[in-house]
């Protein structure tokens, strides 16, 4: 469903990623664990071209993401194409991004009438049955500011799910969370990844990785240093990198 080859991504003479390959099969999960500033975001944003790649392909569903390839050369796909794009694409981010102004249905009704061009009046109901499976069906006409944060990320989720997405990206989703509050997220996501859903998850949270996680994924400095299912990556780790990075966040 997701298939990155040699991706590349220097910010000035920052290089931030150095050449990542990694495919996520359909119905799978991928977490995504690493030390801060080892390019974990900047792939994320990449899949769905929030950020344009220097070197590399990324495809989702078969489909070339941010560019068309004419003959031997690729060309950036106009910003409308890149939305209907990345419309098929949830992300997650780690700080809600809600829209302030708008109520919590507002919110999640808002990028499927915008941006895919649905009926509102077939947008509406879903979303409120959205709201009611992320457990905040009660708060659909308060705004956000008027949530905890836990109840704010599940709007988010929401949000995203709205969109009907092939993929759902995950950024760190409980890192703004106070720790009461980081289980009711998780559960979501749980919940999610039993549906069947595909999804690459950021997180540091390892006893969550391996309840859900079909891949295990480390980065270090712009690079895979390794990946496998959990009990490989987590519990029997071959590079000393993994290792010494996971006893430090146990």
């Amino acid at each position: 469903m997701i298939d990155v080859k040699g991706v590349h991504k220097s910010f000035g003479d920052l290089e931030v990623l150095k050449g990542i390959d990694l495919e996520v099969p359909a119905g799978a999960v991928t977490v995504i664990l690493g030390p801060s500033g080892s390019g974990k975001s900047t792939l994320l944003r990449s899949i769905n071209h929030l950020e344009k790649v220097d070197r590399g392909l990324i495809r989702i569903d078969g489909e070339l993401i941010g560019y068309r390839r004419r003959g031997n050369k690729l060309h950036e796909l106009r910003e409308r194409e890149i939305l209907r794009q990345r419309s098929q694409v949830g992300f997650v981010f780690q700080t809600f991004n809600l829209f302030g102004h708008l109520t919590v249905l507002e919110n999640v009704v808002e990028a499927p009438v915008s941006a895919q061009r649905r009926k509102r009046s077939e947008v509406e109901p879903y979303a409120r049955e959205l709201l009611e499976r992320v457990g905040v069906g009660d708060k659909a006409d308060v705004y956000p500011r008027q949530l905890s944060g836990g109840q704010q990320q599940r709007v988010a989720i929401a949000r995203a799910l709205a969109l009907k997405p092939k993929v759902l990206l995950f950024d760190e989703p409980t890192s703004a969370l106070d720790p009461e509050l980081v289980g009711e997220v998780l559960d979501v996501i749980k919940e999610l990844a039993r549906d069947g859903a595909t999804m690459v998850v950021v997180t540091h949270e390892i006893g969550f990785a391996r309840e859900i996680a079909d891949t295990v994924v480390f980065i270090d400095d712009g690079r895979i240093v390794e990946s496998g299912p959990p009990r490989e990556v987590l519990d029997n780790p071959v590079h000393e990198r993994t290792r010494a990075f996971i006893s430090k966040v146990l």
